[in-house]
């Protein structure tokens, strides 16, 4: 589970739910979501006085993902408005990745083991 600051909690969850594939569900809290996708968990508070995630330079990765299927998780963002900041390709390392920065600016990484 992770737990993000983002400065405009609908537009973050609209990214999420119609880019990402998320799920959106209500924490009983207005400046809070929770985004849920298989096993990952993010939890969204509204702080639009904070420094945004696209300014935190290295800081602003947050996650790598490992899913089952980074091929096709690729092929599910190609045409949508994603900022790709790394294409897929197998690594040296024994994984399949790329990378994303959501429309807050945090960079997150997907990866599957290659076996």
């Amino acid at each position: 589970m992770y737990v993000l600051a983002v400065q405009d909690l609908e537009a973050s969850a609209a990214y999420y739910r119609d880019i990402l594939g998320f799920k959106i569900f209500e924490v009983g809290d207005p400046g809070w979501r929770m985004f849920r996708r298989d096993q990952c968990r993010i939890m969204a508070g509204l702080c639009p006085d904070a420094l945004p995630a696209g300014e935190l330079g290295d800081h602003s990765y947050f996650a790598y993902l490992i899913v089952d299927d980074a091929k096709q998780f690729y092929s599910e963002l190609t045409g949508k408005d994603v900022d790709l900041i790394k294409p897929l390709r197998d690594e040296p390392w024994g994984m399949r990745e790329f990378g994303l920065r959501t429309i807050d600016g945090h960079r997150i990484m997907i990866g599957q083991e290659l076996s």
